[in-house]
């Protein structure tokens, strides 16, 4: 019997839409990155933080390897991106645009409050894929490692500016930490539509 007239087994069609959701959600995921620092790194050219700049061009180019890796699953599954990718485009580029527009310190703490989200989904999906798919299981790591990276040196950065700057009243503290929470709100929220559609 051909591979095409192979005999339908129960439980393929739940792997396989597991596997649609797995790959939509990871490639919007991607695409939303690689627009987030593209935007950021826009602005930061035009207002003087060129080496700022230069830094987020290098992070969108990881993602954009990351973004290229999903592109092509879901080609050779003959499968399709989410219906919202054209929105997740525009609000990856807005949220890119207003935080670099806020300053240094505002873009990294988008930087780490998107990639704590990303590499906990990362953290979950290796988890519930291991032992079926190892071998997209290490891809999806490999990732998260990349992620991490990302959101250790956003760390570092917020860190060495508040080392920089004077004290400040803790309401500008509860301010980045709301920014944090509002963009990891939205991170979630995201995940779970692109999942579903």
């Amino acid at each position: 019997m051909s591979e095409s007239q192979a005999p339908f087994l129960p439980g393929q069609g739940q792997a396989h839409s597991r596997l649609h959701a797995l790959l939509r959600v990871d490639h919007a995921g991607e695409l939303a990155a690689v627009h987030i620092y593209q935007a950021q790194a826009a602005v930061f050219a035009q207002t003087g933080h060129k080496a700022l700049s230069s830094d987020f061009v290098r992070m969108q180019g990881e993602e954009q390897v990351h973004l290229d890796y999903f592109e092509k699953r879901l080609r050779q599954h003959n499968l399709s991106p989410t219906i919202m990718t054209p929105i997740w485009r525009l609000a990856a580029l807005g949220l890119g645009a207003g935080t670099a527009l806020m300053g240094p310190k505002a873009a990294h703490i988008c930087t780490q409050a998107v990639e704590s989200v990303i590499e906990a989904h990362y953290a979950d999906q290796v988890a519930s894929i291991a032992d079926e798919n190892p071998e997209l299981a290490a891809d999806l790591s490999q990732f998260r490692e990349d992620e991490l990276g990302h959101q250790a040196h956003a760390q570092d950065e917020i860190e060495s500016d508040l080392n920089r700057e004077p004290a400040r009243p803790s309401v500008i503290g509860l301010g980045d930490t709301l920014l944090a929470e509002f963009i990891k709100m939205g991170c979630r929220a995201a995940i779970k539509i692109s999942e579903a559609i």
